[in-house]
C-alpha cells in the first residue's frame, strides 16, 4: 500500500489529490501532478454539530454531502470543501489558500469550534476503526490483509499489483487486521505482541484508551485463524494485559449521508 489517499473531483478538468502528510513524495511519483502543500492549508471542522456551527460563515458548506465537493468563496479567496474527514464523525474539510487561512481559523473559534491535536485526531481515527499509514498501511502490508479489499477495482482488465492480490485471494491471507478491546483503562501501543494459548499470533500497530468505551483499545495483525470473540492476552512491559479480538469499528461512524 503507498498510501490512504482521497480524491477530491472539482471540476470536469480537475481533482486534488489528498495524501498522508508524510507522503506527498511517494504519491507524487505515483500520481504525477503539481504539488500545492506549501501553498495551501487544510482545515478539518468535525462533529456533529460541525455543519450547523459553519452555516453563518459558509451557508453552503453545510450542504455538502458525505464525501461530496464544492466550491465557494470566504473573503474574496477560491476556496475548496468536501464533506470528508479523519475522525469516524460528520463534517467538512476545507482547503484554503494560505493568506487566508488564519483569519478562517479564528472566525471557526470564535463561532465555537474547540481546536483539536493529532492526539485527539488518533484517538478518534481508532476508535473509528480507520487504518493509518505507518501503523495499519504501508510498504509490505496489502488492501487485502488491511481489510481494504472493498477499495479494489478487481473489475479492471489491469492495474498495478492485481495479479499479486488475484494470488494472495486464491492462496489465502498470511494475516488479517482486527480490533482488539481491553478489559481496564490501561491502553495498549504499537508494537506489542498477541498471545494465544503461549503463542505469538500477531502485534499492535496502534493502540490508546477509549474515551468513549472507557478501557484500551487496538488495531492489530494476527494469524488469519483468529476469530472474533477469541481472549487472548497483550505483553506489556513484562505485564499481561487480557484482551477480546472484535470487529471494527469500535465506535459506529457518525457521517451524514
Amino acid at each position: 500500500v503507498t498510501d490512504d489517499i482521497i480524491v477530491w473531483w472539482t471540476d470536469a478538468d480537475g481533482f486534488n489529490v489528498m495524501p498522508n502528510a508524510s507522503n506527498t513524495s511517494r504519491v507524487l511519483a505515483a500520481i504525477p501532478g503539481k504539488d500545492v502543500t506549501a501553498d495551501r492549508a487544510m482545515i478539518a471542522l468535525q462533529g456533529p454539530r460541525a455543519r450547523s456551527l459553519v452555516s453563518p460563515l459558509l451557508p453552503h458548506a453545510a450542504e455538502v454531502p458525505h464525501f461530496g465537493v464544492a466550491k465557494g468563496i470566504y473573503q474574496g479567496t477560491p476556496i475548496i470543501i468536501a464533506g470528508t474527514g479523519y475522525t469516524g464523525e460528520d463534517g467538512i474539510e476545507i482547503s484554503v489558500p494560505n493568506e487566508a487561512a488564519p483569519a478562517l481559523w479564528d472566525e471557526l473559534v470564535h463561532l465555537g469550534a474547540a481546536p483539536a491535536g493529532l492526539g485527539a485526531r488518533d484517538t478518534l481515527r481508532l476508535e473509528a476503526g480507520l487504518p493509518l499509514y505507518g501503523h495499519e498501511l504501508g510498504e509490505g502490508i496489502t488492501p487485502l490483509q488491511a481489510g481494504l479489499g472493498w477499495v479494489v477495482a478487481f473489475s479492471k482488465p489491469q492495474f498495478l499489483g492485481k495479479e499479486a492480490l488475484l494470488r494472495e485471494m486464491e492462496n489465502g491471507l498470511t494475516r488479517k487486521l482486527i480490533g482488539l478491546k481491553g478489559s481496564t483503562r490501561q491502553p495498549f501501543r504499537q508494537g506489542q505482541h498477541i498471545f494465544l494459548d503461549g503463542l505469538q499470533i500477531g502485534f499492535i500497530t496502534s493502540g490508546n484508551y477509549s474515551p468513549i468505551l472507557q478501557v484500551g483499545i487496538a488495531m492489530g495483525f494476527v494469524e488469519p485463524g483468529c476469530p472474533i470473540g477469541q481472549q487472548v492476552i497483550v505483553e506489556s512491559k513484562g505485564r499481561e494485559l487480557l484482551a477480546e479480538t472484535v470487529k471494527l469499528p469500535f465506535v459506529k461512524k457518525a457521517y451524514v449521508k
